[in-house]
């Protein structure tokens, strides 16, 4: 579609240039556009009198008055949309010259089909006889004209392969078509081998075959669309996690450098601990010395004093001076002293040590937390605007005028008894739907007791009991008496969630077959399906439970997706 649009595109500025200049356009344009532009959708041939409807699509004058003759309605026949009226149908000038040149250049292309009345050198053939089973060239058709039996021939544009359009067997033209055994007939295979056979011309199939070719076309086409979308989804997709990955590097990178300069600032300031405490004790150990020093000192000279005493002859002196010679010396009890360490020092050696398992501990933490942030932020990339679908909620339901918020109303409301209400449970669904891709909305459940969350099946029961379960269609996440959560995978399984959430997002890739639910404020993923096998449109599912006395009163509200930075 954007080489067709870039084609039309040139061919218009080509064709103005062409008229400022008083130039013929054929030329300039023929060689940059292909056959496939000059095509009539209906016929499948280049263009014959084309003409243009308010739609913008060109086709036969012929063709379309046809299909038009044979519909109550008109409509266009590639893109369906209807008109009220019949539009008046002018033949498109512009694009006729373009097609009859483009038809007289493609048939310049193409390989002659030759004369087989020409005896001397071939000429091109203009016309190819099916009764005669021949092909003239100009001057051997013109005596035809003349001769009224050979008038009645049905004539067609030159074709090699001639015998390919009359039958073998009667050599006689193919005009009709059996759609018992899908091939085509002459008149009197129609009253031989095909008798009583579902009989149709071959103008009749040949226009529901192109319709049906019409519509195949148009189903390629949206196809092609679809691929187009996915693959720029996919690069998008690409694209957004290139740049949430060099965030987190950055992220990562930061949180590392954090760490690494909290490290160095805790040995930085144990070495400075370490070398006051070296200080401190060399200090403490030089008074320690000078005191011993001091002692040893006093006690050499009490040393001498004794010796004198233990020669000498004069009895009475040393009775005299015994008493105090021999008390104890007043020296310190040394055995309990000791070079204290200071406690400061080995409470920081601790602490060193801890914060380095503590460190370890808030870089895993960090890292999954990081984590989690990525996996939020790629998941609701693919938000969706979910409003709540009236027509099937249940007749207990209240429902907010902009369809964001359900509650339980106590009082069952009169509604119109719809297929797709849900009259047993208090239940609604959500208006869009997934068959294919991803959707991802968020829900808040604060200040409720009890509520279910996820998505349905089209085709769930609606109408009596069921089972909460995958094998049922449901795939949902629960809460029960003010804190039990579970999920609903069968047999329910427990969930162990440290904090109540207070907003829940839901994720659906239905591809993979995967339903995930997140704690979205915490950022903590609460539960997944894996492995699911999707056969229909799946829809967001609610259920705001019964107001419990008013313990229960508050809504079920869907809010919009803020996306993490």
């Amino acid at each position: 579609m954007l080489l067709d649009f870039a084609l039309n595109k040139e061919f218009v500025k080509r064709m103005h240039v062409a008229s400022l200049l008083h130039q013929p356009t054929i030329t300039l344009t023929i060689h940059f556009l292909s056959e496939h532009q000059f095509q009539c959708s209906i016929c499948l041939d280049v263009f014959t009198d084309p003409v243009t409807i308010p739609c913008g699509h060109n086709f036969c004058n012929s063709c379309l008055t046809k299909c038009w003759n044979l519909s109550p309605q008109c409509h266009c026949p590639l893109c369906k949309e209807k008109f009220t009226k019949r539009p008046e149908l002018k033949i498109n000038t512009t694009l006729r010259e373009v097609a009859d040149h483009f038809r007289m250049k493609s048939q310049v292309d193409k390989p002659a089909v030759l004369c087989d009345s020409c005896t001397g050198e071939k000429q091109k053939a203009l016309r190819s006889c099916l009764d005669c089973g021949l092909t003239f060239c100009k001057l051997h058709l013109e005596p035809r004209h003349n001769v009224l039996k050979l008038r009645k021939h049905k004539l067609i544009n030159p074709v090699k392969n001639l015998e390919d359009y009359i039958c073998q067997k009667h050599e006689k033209p193919f005009e009709r078509f059996c759609r018992d055994d899908q091939t085509s007939v002459c008149q009197i295979c129609c009253l031989d081998d095909h008798k009583n056979h579902n009989i149709i011309s071959i103008e009749k199939e040949t226009g529901e075959k192109k319709t049906q070719l019409g519509k195949t076309l148009t189903e390629v086409q949206q196809m092609i669309k679809d691929h187009l979308k996915r693959i720029q989804e996919i690069r998008q997709s690409v694209e957004f996690n290139k740049k949430t990955t060099q965030k987190e590097k950055t992220d990562h990178n930061k949180v590392f450098t954090d760490l690494i300069r909290s490290i160095k600032s805790s040995q930085a300031e144990l070495r400075e601990v370490m070398e006051k405490q070296q200080t401190a004790i060399e200090n403490q150990a030089e008074r320690f010395i000078k005191d011993l020093q001091q002692e040893i000192t006093e006690l050499k000279r009490r040393e001498t004093k004794l010796q004198q005493l233990l020669n000498t002859e004069e009895h009475l002196n040393l009775l005299q001076v015994y008493p105090t010679i021999c008390s104890p010396p007043t020296n310190k009890n040394w055995t309990d002293i000791s070079i204290n360490t200071d406690p400061d020092v080995e409470t920081l050696r601790t602490s060193l040590s801890q914060l380095q398992k503590t460190l370890d501990e808030k870089l895993n933490e960090t890292l999954e937390e990081k984590l989690r942030e990525t996996e939020l932020k790629r998941i609701q990339q693919y938000a969706v605007d979910v409003t709540l679908d009236p027509d099937t909620a249940n007749p207990y339901l209240v429902l907010s005028d902009d369809g964001k918020q359900v509650k339980h109303g106590n009082t069952k409301q009169n509604l119109p008894d719809t297929p797709k209400r849900f009259t047993y449970h208090p239940i609604i669904l959500g208006k869009q739907s997934l068959s294919s891709g991803r959707f991802y909305y968020e829900v808040q459940v604060s200040g409720k007791t009890e509520w279910d969350l996820g998505v349905a099946g089209e085709s769930v029961n609606r109408n009596d009991k069921f089972t909460l379960r995958p094998q049922d269609g449901f795939w949902a996440v629960f809460l029960r008496n003010r804190d039990e959560y579970k999920a609903c995978a069968g047999s329910s399984v427990l969930l162990s969630l440290k904090e109540k959430p207070q907003k829940v997002g839901v994720f659906v890739d239905y591809e993979e077959g995967l339903v995930s639910f997140y704690d979205v404020e915490k950022r903590v993923h609460i539960y997944s399906y894996t492995g699911q096998t999707f056969t229909e449109q799946l829809y967001p599912y609610f259920c705001p439970f019964e107001k419990d006395g008013g313990r229960n009163a508050a809504p079920l509200i869907i809010t919009a997706v803020i996306k993490t930075e």
